[in-house]
């Protein structure tokens, strides 16, 4: 139940949020920005938030953090409804959202395997991913209905979009309360240790550890290209598309249907071998289909193409994570967790450019040029770490 509200409330964040932004600045680069207000703080404070991960109970940090988050989106929504919401707003609470999220996301990565075990990772993975992607089916279209229904027609008007964010933080508090009844007592490494050596532990074991440095990186570049596409798709929607706000929830919500598809085959494969060659596979198709998708100029077949981009976008996610986890003991995948937040603190260096495109010429061109990197990228990531290639079941 958690997770179901915490899901749909991030989806309806992502449409109100995004509508609103591009509405009051119709700049594919503004998009850009507020992302990367949010990544570049969970970067920079990542690393201290693996070691509080591994040093601390983990269910205290996620209830703990998620309150916080919590209050915040419950100002910015009163800020939103009284008309007084400005583009800085967006800007600080991404700061303090991204401080919270180095604390609450090691925390998350690192309990599942905890829980379930780790013969059950993959499949507990492409499940939980799987709910999230139901939220991302109904939610973008629930919240771009409420906000036109609250604007009555008015759609540039940000008091629906406060009205929007308001049951939003009532969604975010429930998934707050959730985790208190989780039956887990929690595990932590060697006190004795200072924070200082737990850091150098963790450096020191990717050091070591090629495959799951490999599985980092291959997680990460190709992303960095890819994942434009969500935070471009208010701008794709009214510049390609002339769509308002119940379009752009109709165009979530396809691509949350594609995602759902790509989380419960994942599922139905678990137990399929070469794990390691379909993650490869799966990138080249994420990039084809955005190539795809940029040149689509109508509703329907934009909503079938980013269907397509994000069956794959999730199918390579969810098995790129279940595989780091896997292959990451359970002394230190808090770190683990911290230090991939932190190199995914990178993909702004790559969405600056492709905002700056998206700018300069159009959406389609950013997101075509997008899709080329993203081939490019998995390709010599390839013959980097070809050790990943040969991953079978999940045991190197």
């Amino acid at each position: 139940m958690s997770t179901v509200c915490l899901a749909f409330g991030t989806q309806m964040q992502n449409i109100g949020r995004g509508w609103l932004i591009y509405d009051m600045t119709s700049s594919p680069m503004a998009l850009t920005w507020v992302m990367i207000s949010y990544m570049v703080p969970a970067a920079i404070f990542s690393l201290v938030g693996g070691v509080i991960a591994d040093r601390m109970n983990k269910k205290s940090l996620m209830v703990i953090s998620q309150l916080l988050n919590t209050m915040a989106m419950f100002v910015l929504s009163y800020v939103t409804y009284i008309g007084e919401v400005t583009f800085s707003h967006f800007i600080f609470f991404g700061v303090f959202n991204g401080i919270l999220g180095s604390v609450s996301m090691p925390a998350r990565f690192a309990i599942v395997p905890e829980l379930v075990g780790d013969n059950n990772v993959v499949n507990a993975s492409a499940l939980q991913t799987a709910t999230y992607n139901l939220s991302r089916i109904a939610g973008p279209i629930f919240a771009g209905g409420l906000i036109a229904a609250f604007a009555a027609g008015d759609t540039t008007s940000a008091q629906g979009v406060g009205l929007v964010f308001f049951l939003i933080s009532m969604l975010l508090l429930i998934s707050s309360i959730f985790p208190l009844f989780l039956d887990y007592q929690g595990t932590s490494t060697d006190v004795k240790k200072t924070p200082l050596e737990d850091f150098a532990e963790g450096f020191q074991f990717l050091k070591k550890e090629k495959v799951i440095t490999g599985l980092i990186f291959i997680g990460l570049v190709p992303s960095i290209f890819g994942s434009t596409v969500n935070f471009l798709l208010p701008a794709f929607n009214q510049e390609v598309i002339l769509g308002g706000p119940e379009e752009l929830g109709f165009l979530s919500a396809g691509m949350g249907l594609g995602a759902l598809i790509g989380s419960l085959l994942l599922a139905k494969l678990s137990d399929l071998g070469s794990k390691g060659q379909i993650m490869f596979l799966a990138s080249y198709g994420w990039a084809i289909t955005i190539a795809i998708f940029a040149f689509s100029g109508h509703l329907f077949a934009a909503i079938v193409a980013g269907a397509l981009t994000a069956l794959f976008h999730n199918f390579f996610g969810s098995l790129n994570m279940s595989l780091t986890q896997i292959l990451t003991p359970q002394f230190v995948r808090g770190r683990v967790a911290s230090l991939i937040l932190m190199v995914n603190g990178l993909m702004p260096l790559g969405a600056i450019p492709i905002g700056i495109i998206a700018e300069v010429f159009n959406i389609q061109t950013a997101l075509f040029f997008g899709s080329l990197m993203m081939l490019a990228s998995t390709f010599i990531l390839g013959l980097f770490y070809p050790e990943i290639r040969k991953i079978d079941k999940g045991h190197g």
